[in-house]
């Protein structure tokens, strides 16, 4: 009787597995000028700290992401783009996909990013 009722309380811990955001992501932005529309983003994480660098293809190009956190789930980050603000959001919908948005002065840039497999 006792196995049964632990069965509940052991599926309700291994049921909210945390999404660790850390490693690149191939991102797509459809509505983004063609120079920024995909590209990945790394994110680390050292000393609880996570840090974003977003890099483009056939390019050097990197853009660092400022004051980057990550709390229930959620990503979020600035980056600056040819002098502007842009805040980015997103959100892990599970631990190979991130869904969100950039905003900035004009509106706002539908995201969406997958994890890239090693």
């Amino acid at each position: 009787m006792l196995t049964l009722l632990s069965f509940p309380a052991i599926n309700a811990q291994t049921s909210k597995v945390r999404k660790d955001p850390a490693g690149d992501w191939k991102y797509e932005a459809l509505y983004a000028p063609s120079e920024y529309s995909t590209g990945v983003i790394k994110i680390t994480v050292a000393e609880k700290k996570y840090s974003a660098v977003i890099t483009f293809p056939g390019s050097e190009y990197k853009i660092t992401g400022e004051n980057v956190k990550y709390e229930n789930d959620s990503l979020t980050f600035s980056i600056y783009v040819e002098g502007e603000m842009v805040s980015v959001v997103m959100k892990m919908d599970d631990a190979s996909v991130m869904t969100g948005k950039a905003l900035y002065s004009m509106g706002e840039v539908p995201l969406t990013a997958k994890r890239v497999e090693k």
